[in-house]
């Protein structure tokens, strides 16, 4: 078949529902789907069920937060009409596929999962694991096969998920005795993860060191303001580290003059470049990037019916997509049909 006419690449990617999403969503992943809907069939996968494996205690808080992630996919572009959004529980079909996986992999190979294990440590479940949370890489298996998906852009952090999926594919296409399901690439970003502004680890909602899409101006200022640099660059005249320098870090994300920020890197190495010039310039870029999509948030949130019905509409066709995977894996499985 000709390329013209062939269907484009199917990607999957999502969010947890545990909050509303930051500058390091934004960097990460929400640009690189606004970019590739254009080329790809696209589903964005609201997953209030993965949120419920640590946040079962507050069920409140993942149902309010379909909407306020919804409402940044929209604000930063994500097209309902190229991008079907979805909301991951108003889709039995995952976890069928969910349970019916989880009969093809063993417990420990779960817990050997370099994500898992580095989950459970930072949590520190110690053995009182939630069961859903360590069943999470055969539900990320349900969700990227449920799809077709061949693509799933991730963090570094979340290769081992996609890399056991495809475990889980082979094993299932070897049991059906042909292609039943395709294998999936892992999109990893070029910015890699971005770091709190604090630069102790990742940035993140709940350790108070993210920058929000609907963050202000104000915020944004007094953010950039509380950012580490090089502990040792006194003065101005001084020379600095670049490498850790939590500004710099930024800037190579968010600047679109790369020249300009390799001249900078140099200026500061040798000395003569304060701080304070570099936080009013990153300052400056981070404002001109948040605003139109904070503005554009404000907007869609005094219409929540839109939002709703985008929702319903993308969760439709996903339903359909999924339920013909789960015919065709129970159908190649030779399970019993009715």
């Amino acid at each position: 078949m000709s390329s013209a006419t062939s269907s484009p690449p199917i990607i999957l990617t999502g969010d947890r529902t545990t909050g509303p999403l930051h500058l390091g969503h934004y960097v990460g992943s929400l640009r690189n789907r606004v970019a590739l809907q254009a080329t790809h069939e696209q589903y964005v996968l609201l997953a209030d069920a993965q949120a419920l494996t640590d946040n079962a205690d507050d069920p409140g808080k993942v149902r309010r937060n379909v909407l306020e992630v919804a409402l940044d996919y929209l604000a930063v572009g994500i097209d309902p009409n190229a991008t079907a959004i979805c909301v991951q529980s108003a889709l039995p079909t995952l976890a069928e596929l969910t349970l019916l996986y989880l009969n093809f992999v063993s417990v420990a190979r779960l817990e050997r999962n370099p994500t898992i294990k580095d989950e459970i440590q930072m949590r520190g479940f110690g053995r009182d694991i939630p069961a859903g949370f360590l069943c999470y890489p055969a539900a990320q298996a349900a969700d990227i096969t449920a799809f077709r998906a061949t693509l799933v852009p991730v963090g570094e952090d979340q290769v081992p998920i996609i890399e056991q999926t495809n475990e889980l594919v082979r094993r299932l296409n070897r049991q059906a005795g042909c292609e039943l399901l395709p294998e999936a690439k892992a999109l990893v970003s070029k910015t890699g993860r971005l770091p709190g502004v604090d630069g102790k680890g990742k940035m993140s909602k709940s350790q108070g060191n993210a920058i929000l899409l609907s963050t202000s101006n104000p915020q944004i200022e007094a953010a950039v303001q509380r950012m580490y640099t090089d502990p040792n660059h006194l003065r101005a005249s001084d020379p600095g580290q670049v490498e850790g320098n939590v500004v710099f870090t930024y800037l190579d994300a968010f600047d679109p003059d790369a020249d300009a920020v390799a001249e900078l890197k140099a200026h500061y190495r040798r000395g003569g470049l304060g701080d304070m010039v570099l936080k009013r310039r990153l300052t400056a870029i981070l404002q001109e990037t948040v605003a139109p999509i904070r503005e554009r948030r404000a907007e869609l949130s005094r219409d929540p019916d839109f939002v709703m019905d985008v929702l319903r509409s993308g969760t439709a066709k996903a339903s359909e997509t999924t339920k013909r995977t789960k015919e065709a894996v129970i159908e190649g499985l030779g399970l019993f049909r009715l």
